[in-house]
């Protein structure tokens, strides 16, 4: 008689279509996509791990990426904001603007000229919420990456790393 799976346990992973692939991506369906895989990934992280530390605080998902953001860079660009948060300048301005509404960033425009370079900068209640969120951000990623043995956390980090770097250089 075979013992039950734990919670911490998979079953064994489906046939992997990636480590014979060929330059045509034969056999691939949509599923298989890297792009498809890693949405799904992001989108179960954002719901299992991330809303619920920013829900206790009562930040969206978006005004703690902004936040956390701030909080590394002290100073950002719009342009930058948008850059580092992937996400798309009208979200990004909503979500500054409701941050900035609640006294966590200020928003500076900088020059005379019509584009003018607006700056962000978290603010000292800014840092202080940042402060308490950030542990419990840290121990809910720790507790998902810590689900990976530590070679498959080096192969993953390394290999994301990697494709992100090949990505970015085309830009």
């Amino acid at each position: 008689m075979s013992s039950p799976t734990s919670a911490h346990e998979q079953a064994p992973p489906a046939a992997d279509p990636w480590s014979e692939l060929d330059e045509a991506g034969t056999g691939l369906t949509v599923n298989d996509f890297l792009t498809t895989m890693l949405s799904q990934l992001v989108t179960a992280l954002r719901n299992s791990v991330t809303e619920p530390y920013a829900t206790q605080f009562e930040l969206t998902v978006p005004e703690w990426r902004m936040l956390a953001l701030l909080a590394h860079g002290k100073e950002l660009s719009f342009a930058e904001m948008v850059k580092q948060s992937t996400s798309d300048k009208a979200l990004v301005s909503r979500t500054l603007r409701l941050l900035e509404d609640r006294g966590l960033v200020t928003l500076e425009s900088e020059g005379s000229t019509p584009r003018r370079r607006l700056v962000c900068r978290i603010t000292p209640a800014g840092e202080a919420l940042h402060a308490q969120v950030i542990p419990l951000a840290r121990r809910g990623q720790a507790s998902v990456i810590r689900l990976l043995t530590p070679e498959e956390r080096h192969g993953l980090y390394t290999g994301l790393r990697k494709l992100h770097g090949i990505c970015t250089a085309r830009d």
